[in-house]
């Protein structure tokens, strides 16, 4: 058990706010140190000599949250900068007299206008909560509702490093990953921080941004719905990584911010691929997902407020709507045995568009194979040859927008029931069949091979604002490794819709 470990009682402050921290720990004192991270560390706070005591958690806290008293608060100054800030807890085992760390985290919402930076980064705060297993089941073992008012399990917002992908990169054939697992647990890792969390994608991203001299404002994604003014004076809204649960108001939101000229820019795989609701004034999120019929929602009528997949015919508003892409068209790749010797490249379509300014490369050119950039989980969508030209295009009918252009792709898959992993889905239906189900209405033959053989796809469109989508959730490594054509799309994406750093 950890020597200490806490939470914020938000994650999500404006400044001027006092930020609330609940810790337990058995130590008769602690101390904690705050800071913002990003291209540099830069300490705001600190505080020795802090009472501890130990707090139980309830039963099933990472579904009920855990109420713990507040340890200590830190106030945020009126002209507090907006960003990713985390709360290291550092005491003493009573045992052996070694120091051991928590972690906790907040952000910081941007001031009011104009004081606003052009790029607002939405953290993906939503999927940590998802694999959270702290305090008991996640939304992957069984739970359908998870609290933000708990700790995060070890590994979600900070690795060893150098930290193991997951999956990993060099472990292709063991679809079972168990090189990452055993990894995770020899540094005390929750085996689910593979899949989400600040450190994996999130965090390189922030560093190579502001290093480039990009200023970047911070929310989380549940902002959108929650605090919706953190959109004002913005330019570009930024998303990276895995950013996969929203709810249905985050979505309204922000595709009202495109039709009325605002730019987005998905950096990220598994996008906006489940609904959530949020519940007790945003502290707990829910989710049936596959158990959908037992959501409220279903059971009253409400289908399109049924928290499963957005492509779902249940619901009806495929997330491809809004991102142009789709992980039903998508999938995995390098994970299990979907594509599992991927050189983890895009193969280059169109170099001619202003994506691909100043790359130097050419049609048919493979990049991003150095990280691995085309890996875990990507999106795609349904296509089909031009007739003019016969490179690939959208056919439309998925959801996708027609003028959609298609920049780059790479072969992804569904799992099929001989690829699955046994790790939580033993004994149901593979996700092919499942999604073939859930999108089409059954799982015939025909339905199942429209989504046999998909893509990772890159691309853009515009509707009234621009939405560039990079179709994986890998990309990110592509700029920690530095990669030349990485870091030059991701720049002139930034250049172009938020304008020059």
């Amino acid at each position: 058990m950890a020597t200490i470990e806490g939470y914020c009682e938000r994650l999500s402050y404006a400044p001027g706010e006092v930020v609330s921290v609940a810790c337990r720990t058995r130590a008769g004192t602690f101390a904690a140190e705050v800071a913002r991270v990003g291209a540099e560390r830069e300490i705001v706070w600190y505080g020795d000599g802090l009472p501890g005591r130990w707090q139980e958690a309830p039963a099933r806290a990472s579904e009920v949250g855990c109420s713990w008293e507040p340890s200590f608060t830190v106030p945020l100054p009126a002209d507090a900068r907006s960003g990713y800030y985390e709360v290291v807890l550092r005491a003493r085992d009573e045992v052996d007299g070694r120091l051991d760390e928590g972690r906790a985290c907040f952000v910081v919402r941007p001031g009011a206008p104009p004081h606003r930076s052009r790029v607002l980064l939405a953290l993906s705060t939503n999927t940590y909560n998802a694999y959270n297993d702290w305090g008991g089941p996640s939304l992957y073992t069984g739970a359908t509702r998870a609290s933000f008012r708990r700790p995060f399990a070890p590994g979600f917002l900070v690795k060893p490093e150098p930290h193991v992908r997951y999956p990993d990169v060099e472990d292709i054939d063991d679809p079972e990953h168990e090189h990452f697992r055993r990894w995770a647990d020899l540094h005390g890792l929750a085996r689910w921080s593979g899949s989400s969390g600040w450190h994996n994608w999130e965090r390189p991203f922030v560093r190579w941004a502001e290093r480039e001299g990009w200023q970047l404002d911070v929310c989380t994604n549940a902002d959108l719905e929650l605090h919706p003014e953190v959109l004002d004076g913005h330019r570009l809204v930024v998303s990276v990584g895995h950013d996969e649960y929203w709810s249905w108001g985050m979505r309204d939101r922000l595709e009202a911010f495109v039709e009325a000229g605002g730019n987005v820019a998905f950096f990220s795989g598994n996008s906006v691929c489940w609904q959530v609701r949020f519940e007790d004034d945003g502290a707990t999120m829910v989710c049936y997902k596959a158990a959908y019929e037992d959501d409220p929602a279903y059971r009253g009528g409400d289908r399109q407020r049924t928290t499963t997949m957005w492509c779902s015919g249940v619901v009806g508003r495929p997330e491809n709507h809004l991102t142009g892409l789709s992980f039903s068209r998508g999938g995995y790749v390098r994970m299990g045995r979907a594509v599992p010797r991927s050189s983890g490249a895009y193969t280059v379509w169109r170099p001619e568009h202003w994506v691909l300014e100043g790359t130097g490369l050419r049609y048919g050119d493979p990049f991003g194979d150095r990280d691995r950039i085309v890996a875990y989980e990507v999106d795609g969508c349904e296509l089909a040859a031009s007739p003019e030209d016969g490179r690939p295009v959208p056919t439309g009918r998925d959801g996708t927008p027609e003028d959609f252009t298609v920049l780059a792709t790479a072969p992804a898959r569904l799992w099929s029931g001989d690829e699955l992993p046994s790790r939580y889905r033993t004994g149901e239906p593979s996700d092919l069949e499942w999604t073939a189900a859930e999108v089409f209405g059954d799982a015939s033959p025909e339905h199942v091979a429209r989504l046999a053989y998909n893509h990772a796809v890159m691309g853009v469109f515009t509707r009234g604002g621009t939405v560039f989508n990079a179709g994986t959730t890998d990309w990110a490594y592509g700029l920690a490794g530095r990669d030349p054509f990485v870091e030059r799309i991701t720049r002139n994406v930034l250049d172009r819709l938020a304008g020059p750093a």
